[in-house]
């Protein structure tokens, strides 16, 4: 007897229906599981057999085979030891085979039959709205992710013999209720506060004007100076994540099984990597491809701390993402697109020993040790960053005047303000941000009179700027302009977007 249950299988982000079929005939104990399994697929039948009879339930002593169509796609995860068992049964006349159509399985067995939660429920749930899936059977510990999406009628079960039970028309399976509402009130960022950094007028200017933008940022002061303190508090001063961007980021935590107990993201990420990070570790891949740190910090902040501190290898890796706002892997079997739309925010020493400039340190380091340590960093990244901006040592009388400083939310409000002038100009584009423009959007949007176009000019020739600098300038100086409420691009805003250009100004 053939039957069916079905199931999906993630795919990058994203979640594709899985048929699960099951045919039992007379022969020789045989368990056979075809249709592009990997290993974790195929030792499956182990855990399967263990904990149907654990459970107390009849494993056939007959040729099992199990298709997992599509046969072509590469089918990953322990996900599917809850479809495998229910087919089993299902062929045995154990379950009725009419009663898992309409619906959506998944669960890793455990050898006494209990339900273990897997990665991607709320990716599966996804898949059952838009392919009109009635019910979603989970294990309990992934319902909170799943029922995010309320459209769907999401089950979470304990162990094996509740599916039956259900499935049977003998007990009844409750639909579990996410309190989205109260999740969702969530999405303030009040741990850490512009308020708390003394001084640094001139950087936190720079800051907003990248947060307003979405524009990338690279600091470079000495040791203490407060880079990282400036860069943990550039979340806050962000737009409040919208609904579908909390939507995409949870998929990307969910399919790398980092959601936890919180079933949806509601904060914009901040990640900082450790400078030994591995290529795959940054934008994603491994023998079980998972998504990297560019993707986790989808919609949020990557902060690279000690800039010329990552391997360059690794850090070339940054520019399709930082193009393109996605990751593409590649492998022999499949090939996988992850998110990867973010903030980069960089930080480094003016030099090795971090003094160079320093109008109290001396700085210890040659002209060529100097060179040598910021020539790590290749021009086609620092061609990627819009704004280079000098975060000097604070002076004592910074650190102890009791001035208050402007709080994150002012700052986050002038820059929600500034979005939205954006996404109503953009829109109809396809992007969301001025970083995001186009050679064809810059020449749309970015129109200079006689003076700027004299202003810009004598940069590119002094500087020796390339052709993508050239546009970040203009990109960064339509930012300016928003800020400020104005729709033509003033001389003045470009020259604050051509003083961003630090390390250009320095011939780096």
């Amino acid at each position: 007897m053939i039957a069916k249950t079905y199931t999906c299988s993630l795919l990058g982000v994203d979640a594709v229906p899985v048929e699960v079929e099951v045919d039992i005939t007379p022969g020789l104990p045989y368990f056979a599981t075809v249709g592009l399994p990997d290993n974790i697929v195929r030792e499956s039948k182990d855990r399967v057999k263990a904990a149907l009879q654990n459970s107390g339930y009849t494993f056939p002593a007959d040729r099992i085979t199990v298709n997992l169509a599509p046969a072509n796609l590469k089918k990953e995860g322990s996900g599917f030891d809850l479809p495998i068992a229910v087919g089993i049964l299902a062929a045995l006349g154990i379950v009725n085979p009419q009663k898992a159509e309409g619906m959506l399985l998944t669960g890793e067995l455990a050898l006494d039959g209990r339900v273990k939660p897997v990665a991607g429920c709320l990716s599966m749930s996804i898949l059952a709205r838009d392919s009109g899936y009635r019910d979603v059977i989970v294990p309990a510990p992934n319902a909170p992710e799943a029922a995010v999406i309320d459209t769907v009628s999401v089950r979470p079960v304990d162990h094996l013999s509740e599916v039956v039970e259900f499935l049977n028309g003998r007990n009844e399976l409750p639909i579990f209720k996410s309190n989205s509402e109260g999740i969702w009130n969530e999405r303030t960022w009040e741990d850490a506060d512009f308020e708390e950094v003394k001084g640094q007028e001139h950087a936190k200017r720079g800051i907003e004007v990248a947060a307003a933008g979405n524009h990338n940022v690279l600091m470079i002061g000495p040791p203490g100076s407060g880079k990282t303190m400036l860069a943990q508090r550039i979340p806050g001063i962000m737009p409040l994540l919208s609904f579908e961007e909390a939507i995409e980021t949870s998929k990307i935590f969910s399919v790398a099984g980092m959601l936890q107990n919180n079933p949806l993201v509601v904060r914009r990420q901040f990640r900082s990597p450790h400078h030994t990070i591995s290529d795959a570790g940054l934008v994603g891949g491994g023998h079980i491809p998972r998504p990297g740190e560019v993707s986790l910090a989808h919609n949020g902040v990557l902060f690279l701390d000690e800039l010329p501190e990552f391997r360059r290898n690794v850090l070339d890796l940054l520019r399709q993402p930082l193009e393109d706002g996605q990751v593409t892997i590649a492998r022999a079997a499949i090939t996988l697109t992850y998110p990867a739309r973010f903030m980069l925010v960089a930080a480094m020493n003016p030099c090795p020993c971090g003094y160079s400039g320093d109008p109290v340190k001396a700085c210890t380091c040659s002209p060529v040790l100097v060179q040598r340590y910021r020539g790590r960093i290749s021009g086609p990244i620092l061609d990627r960053i819009d704004l280079h901006i000098e975060v000097p040592a604070v002076k004592y009388e910074q650190l102890r005047s009791e001035g208050k400083a402007e709080r994150s939310h002012s700052i986050r409000d002038r820059v929600s303000r500034t979005r939205d002038i954006q996404l109503k100009r953009l829109a109809g584009e396809g992007i969301y941000s001025n970083s995001q423009m186009k050679p064809r959007h810059i020449k749309k949007y970015c129109r200079l009179d006689a003076q700027g176009h004299n202003l810009l000019e004598q940069a590119v020739r002094q500087l020796g700027l390339s052709a993508r600098a050239y546009h970040r300038i203009l990109k960064v100086a339509r930012t300016i302009a928003d800020l400020e409420g104005q729709e033509s691009i003033q001389p003045h805003y470009l020259l604050e977007a051509i003083q961003y250009r630090t390390l250009d100004r320095k011939m780096f």
